[in-house]
């Protein structure tokens, strides 16, 4: 299944963005503006609203950086960048349809590897399993993080929750991989959690439990938020496929964020996940204990929540 629309090629003026707030990185680079894998809780709907015409669909028009490789070149080889780690499609998805076409992240890789840069990725796409090679690579240089954001074991949800996505199989078998075979630390986002369709019992805990499986490094959940463009756009989805969660969801969030005693009783509920499954949120820490267990070759060891 394809998602149509259009693809235009743009030219930024720096490949990396400082980014603000509290993240466990400082950079952001985006080789896409919008997306096509249809996620209808996106957050970064309302991006759409910088793009000249104005009249741009951010799920069918999507904006390509075509001289980003050069950018991000010219800011790794500055005398002034200090190798900082960059997260790559903070806003967009770096593996969604378009980049089967434009293949823009093998140069990408290669240029994280000749300058050894650190590097964090999460996406929705076993596309990514392409360039697993260059990864693989990078991660014996410096430290990487690769995550799949995963919401759902339910495909009829999946299907029309992130329609043009993988499946939630596809995700896990591409973490295996790198969870086997390189060095870098890999994980789930389980984000966002969305009350009524992925926050059961059963949803949480099969990812919880497929996740242990695999012997992943953490999961990072993390419940949804409603705000601006997402708003209006989710609650349209939500009436159209939904209608008997519309008024649920509708007073979960009738104040702008979600209710806090939803909030505190679902992260309790993660929390307990978290001691049975013997899983961490803290990739940080994983992340270092990988490069400790890869510096003295010893087995791995977890590092169990808190």
């Amino acid at each position: 299944m394809q998602n149509e629309g259009n693809c235009f090629p743009i030219t930024c003026k720096k490949a990396l963005n400082k980014v603000q707030g509290r993240f466990p990185y400082h950079y952001d680079l985006n080789v896409y503006r919008g997306c096509k894998h249809g996620c209808q809780y996106c957050f970064a709907i309302y991006s759409h609203q910088y793009i000249e015409n104005g009249c741009a669909d951010f799920f069918r028009d999507v904006y390509v950086k075509t001289n980003i490789v050069e950018e991000l070149e010219k800011q790794l080889s500055s005398r002034y960048w200090k190798h900082e780690v960059i997260n790559l499609g903070g806003v967009t998805d770096s593996y969604q349809p378009a980049e089967a076409q434009y293949q823009i992240m093998p140069e990408i890789w290669k240029l994280l590897i000749r300058y050894k840069n650190p590097a964090i990725i999460s996406t929705k796409s076993d596309l990514i399993l392409r360039d697993f090679d260059f990864i693989a690579e990078l991660s014996t240089l410096t430290d990487v993080n690769i995550a799949m954001t995963i919401t759902t074991v339910d495909e009829k949800i999946r299907g029309v929750l992130e329609p043009y996505s993988s499946p939630a199989a596809h995700r896990f078998a591409a973490l295996k991989e790198f969870r086997e075979k390189t060095n870098a630390c890999v994980g789930v986002h389980m984000m966002p959690i969305i009350p009524c369709l992925t926050d059961s019992d059963e949803n949480l805990e099969a990812i919880f439990a497929q996740a242990k499986s695999l012997y992943l490094d953490y999961i990072l959940p993390a419940a949804m938020n409603l705000r601006g463009q997402t708003r209006q756009h989710f609650m349209a989805f939500i009436t159209r496929y939904f209608p008997q969660y519309q008024e649920k969801i509708a007073s979960l969030y009738r104040q702008g964020h979600l209710d806090k005693a939803y909030k505190e009783q679902l992260y309790r509920k993660v929390h307990c996940l978290m001691r049975n499954y013997q899983m961490t949120d803290d990739y940080r820490m994983q992340q270092k204990i990988r490069a400790e267990k890869i510096r003295k070759k010893e087995p791995q060891q977890l590092h169990f929540f808190d």
